[in-house]
């Protein structure tokens, strides 16, 4: 069994802060070795389920966030960005047999993390036919385009059950609760329990009940915070600016919001 695993920070159980998710802060490295931690228990609960190869996508900020040398045999990683419009799901294709997100966090728009956003601080929300999109439904649609099933997803509470009304058989394992500025997180050593028991169980299923039917049209509404952001995608191709703080576009391919959004955010 081939699996995909693509790992963000501001879902894990110990990040409540900016500084605690950005390079160069006292809080940072902590947080890169939680990080690493949940992706391990992740890929632990893959192998004991079956799993003889894993790919991992370190998917946040720089892309160096997980510590390589503490990887399994059998473990792949992607380090930094190739650009692709895949972005967080870089490197998935239809080779692989399941899709997993460790450390998600909620939408840009939604209160259940103090870290809410959706790929840069930039916008106030992205909606895709008319939901709130989290990272976490842009880039599990990606794995859906390629027809790899996401089982298994841990992060905030509000993403997770949130989450699991989009597909079927969806496992999650919630580490942290926002509550407007505070964050009730967790034990770290709890939450890489529960991520590596839930990422097996999620991998024991019939995978093949779990691939969800992409939608056959896409509307993307993106509300820029500052008005002036909205200038330069208004001129991406088949872009429309509804206001001076929103943009709209529409499509029926599912590739072409994935480019849509590597441009614009």
């Amino acid at each position: 069994m081939k699996v995909y695993i693509s790992a963000d920070i501001e879902g894990i159980a110990s990040t409540a802060t900016w500084a605690d998710c950005s390079k160069g802060t006292a809080e940072y490295e902590k947080a890169c070795q939680q990080m690493t931690r949940e992706v391990l228990a992740a890929c632990e609960g893959a192998f004991a389920a079956g799993a003889d190869e894993i790919l991992v996508k370190d998917a946040h900020g720089p892309g160096t966030n997980i510590d390589i040398y503490q990887m399994p045999e059998n473990v792949r990683l992607i380090r930094r960005w190739s650009q692709h419009p895949y972005v967080m799901a870089e490197g998935i294709d239809e080779t692989f047999d399941a899709a997993m997100f460790i450390g998600y966090h909620s939408a840009a728009g939604k209160d259940g993390n103090f870290l809410a956003h959706t790929l840069s601080k930039k916008p106030a929300y992205v909606k895709i036919n008319g939901e709130y999109a989290s990272e976490f439904m842009i880039y599990s649609w990606a794995a859906a385009y390629e027809g790899v099933p996401t089982v298994f997803l841990s992060g905030d509470k509000q993403l997770c059950e949130e989450s699991a009304d989009l597909r079927p058989n969806l496992v999650t394992a919630a580490v942290k609760e926002g509550d407007y500025e505070s964050a009730i997180c967790m034990s770290p050593a709890e939450a890489v329990k529960n991520i590596r028991k839930g990422a097996e169980a999620a991998l024991r299923q019939d995978l093949r009940d779990a691939l969800i039917e992409l939608p056959p049209y896409f509307e993307v509404e993106i509300c820029y915070k500052e008005h002036a952001d909205s200038a330069k995608p208004s001129y991406y191709p088949g872009v429309v600016r509804k206001d001076s703080h929103t943009i709209f576009y529409e499509t029926d391919n599912y590739f072409d919001v994935l480019t849509l959004l590597n441009f614009v955010l």
